[in-house]
C-alpha cells in the first residue's frame, strides 16, 4: 500500500468497487446498499464538503445520531480530506461547547434535535449532497496526516481528544486475522448504534475494507430480538459488549447455522459468559483488548482462540511489553494516536513505548491476563484491589450479571460491595464462595442486589456510579 498517495476514505471503499452489486450495509426494517450505492453516497456528500472550501485538515463536528448519515458522512468528510469528529448524540449544549472550544471547528454537522454547540450555525447532513467528488479525485497524501479525532469516554475524568492519522486505518488489518477472521464473504452484524466508534470500525469500516456486508439494526432494536436477525440476516459473525452477550442469553436463542463465532470487546469477558454462549450457540466468543488510542490490539482468534481467564495475545505486527505490571505498546505502532490534541494541533507521546494504563501479567501459552484499568482499582481499608479479579473469582455464583465497587458506611469506612442483578443472593452461600477463592481483603463485605447495573449508552459499566444512592 502506498502510503505516501493514501485516502483513508478511497482504502475503505476500494474493495467495494470491484464488487458494486453486492450488499455493503443492511438495516433490517430500513434497507440495503449495495457498494456502489454506498460509494455514491459518499461522493455526493464529499462534493458537498469540496464546495465549502475549506482548507485541507478544517476539523468538521459531528453531531448526528444512530443513522446511515454517520458512515457516510464521516467517510465524505476524510474523502474531502477533511477531519471528522464524531461525538456522542446525548452530549448537553455546555459539554459540546467546551468540547468544540478545545478543537475549533470549522463546521458543524447535525442533524435536528441533537444539541450544537453555542453560537453554532448547524449544517444539516442532507444539505451537503451536492454534484459528486469522485472517487478517483479524492486528494491523497501521506497517510501521516492528521485523518480524524474522536473522544474517549471521560471515565477518568475531562474526556481527551485523540487525534489519529489516515494511517490507523491500515492498522486495523491486523484485527483482520487477529481477532475477527474477516473474509471478503462475511456478513457482520454490530449491535451498537452506528455513531459508537467501536461500531464504526469493527462494524463497518473493516467489512467494507475488505469487500464485506456490514449489519446494523435500526434504532429501537430490543436486545432479545438480535438472535432473529442474526438468522434472518445470515450474518457470520457478530459483535457486541459483553452486556449485551449476556442479556441475550436470558432468552433461548435457537439455531444460528450461518454465524461462525461472536466478537466482544469493551469489557473483560468472563470464562461463565464464554462458556455460555457456547453452549448456547454452539460457537465461540473471542475477547479483544482495545482504548480509543490505539483500538482493540490483544485478543484471541478463531485460529488462535485466547486460553481461559485471558484476553489473548499482541496481534501479529504490535509490539507491546509489560512495565511494572502494566501494558505498554510501542509508539511507532501504525494504530497508535498521533497525539493527544492540545491548542492547535496533537502532542505525540513520549518517548518509545506508550502507557495504555492497563493492568496485565503473562498466563497461559503467555496469553495476557487483563486486571483492569490502574484508575480503576479500588482501594478498600488501603488495600488495593482490583474489581476485574474478584469479579473473575465470584463469576460462578448464580447471578446475571455482577460489579465490584465500594461503598462509604456513615463512619467513613470504605467496603468492598458486589452489586448484582438477579434472584436474592444465599449470602452465606455467597461468602463462602468468595472466601474459597479470595484473600480477606478481597472479599466482598456486602451483597447489593439492583434490578440492573448502571452503564452508558453504548453498555460499558459505570463503575463509580455503582452505589447509587440506595447503597
Amino acid at each position: 500500500m502506498e502510503r505516501s498517495n493514501f485516502n483513508l476514505s478511497a482504502y475503505v471503499l476500494a474493495a467495494g468497487r470491484d464488487r458494486p452489486d453486492h450488499p455493503a450495509l443492511i438495516v433490517p426494517g430500513i434497507g440495503n446498499w449495495p457498494h456502489a450505492a454506498l460509494l455514491e453516497a459518499v461522493e455526493r456528500r464529499a462534493g458537498g464538503f469540496a464546495a465549502l472550501g475549506l482548507p485541507a485538515g478544517s476539523r468538521i463536528l459531528l453531531r448526528l445520531g444512530n443513522t446511515v448519515d454517520f458512515p457516510v458522512t464521516f467517510l465524505a468528510a476524510c474523502a474531502a480530506d477533511l477531519v471528522p469528529v464524531p461525538t456522542a448524540a446525548g452530549l448537553t449544549v455546555p459539554e459540546i461547547t467546551a468540547m468544540a472550544a478545545r478543537l475549533s471547528p470549522a463546521a458543524v454537522v447535525a442533524e435536528a434535535g441533537l444539541s450544537v454547540p453555542e453560537g453554532a450555525c448547524p449544517i444539516r447532513p442532507s444539505a451537503l449532497d451536492a454534484p459528486p467528488l469522485r472517487w478517483a479525485d479524492w486528494p491523497r497524501r501521506t497517510a501521516e496526516r492528521l485523518g480524524y479525532i474522536v473522544f474517549t469516554s471521560g471515565s477518568g475524568g475531562r474526556p481527551k481528544a485523540v487525534a489519529h492519522a489516515h494511517r490507523a486505518i491500515l492498522a486495523r488489518r491486523m484485527m483482520w486475522d487477529g481477532w475477527y477472521g474477516l473474509r471478503p464473504q462475511d456478513r457482520m452484524l454490530h449491535a451498537g448504534a452506528f455513531n459508537w466508534t467501536f461500531t464504526l470500525g469493527t462494524g463497518l469500516l473493516d467489512p467494507w475494507s475488505i469487500g464485506a456486508t456490514a449489519i446494523v439494526p435500526q434504532d429501537g432494536t430490543p436486545i432479545p430480538a438480535l438472535a432473529d436477525l442474526l438468522r434472518q440476516t445470515g450474518a457470520t459473525l457478530f459483535a457486541a459488549v459483553p452486556g449485551v452477550f449476556r442479556k441475550m442469553l436470558r432468552e433461548p436463542m435457537g439455531a444460528l447455522p450461518a454465524l461462525r463465532h461472536g466478537l466482544a470487546a469493551g469489557e473483560r469477558v468472563s470464562d461463565a459468559l464464554r462458556s455460555d454462549w457456547r453452549a448456547a450457540t454452539g460457537t465461540d466468543m473471542h475477547e479483544a483488548l482495545g482504548m480509543s488510542e490505539c483500538s482493540t490490539f490483544i485478543s484471541g482468534a478463531p485460529t488462535r482462540p485466547a486460553p481461559p481467564g485471558t484476553v489473548g495475545w499482541p496481534q501479529t505486527g504490535r509490539r507491546v511489553r509489560i512495565a511494572d505490571g502494566r501494558l505498554q505498546i510501542a509508539t511507532d505502532d501504525p494504530g497508535l494516536m498521533l497525539g493527544y490534541w492540545e491548542g492547535d494541533g496533537p502532542i505525540p507521546p513520549n518517548g518509545d513505548w506508550f502507557d495504555t494504563g492497563d493492568l496485565v501479567r503473562r498466563g497461559p501459552e503467555e496469553a495476557l491476563i487483563h486486571e483492569g484499568r490502574a484508575d480503576d482499582l479500588l482501594n478498600p481499608g488501603g488495600y488495593r484491589v482490583s474489581p476485574q479479579e474478584v469479579e473473575a473469582a465470584l463469576s460462578g455464583l448464580p447471578v446475571q450479571e455482577l460489579a465490584i465497587g465500594t461503598v462509604k458506611t456513615p463512619s467513613g469506612a470504605t467496603l468492598l460491595a458486589a452489586f448484582y442483578v438477579g434472584p436474592e443472593l444465599d449470602e452465606t452461600a455467597a461468602d463462602a464462595h468468595a472466601a474459597d477463592r479470595l484473600a480477606p481483603f478481597k472479599r466482598p463485605r456486602l451483597w447489593v442486589r439492583r434490578e440492573s447495573l448502571p452503564r452508558n449508552a453504548n453498555g460499558k459499566l459505570l463503575r463509580q456510579a455503582l452505589a447509587g444512592d440506595g447503597a
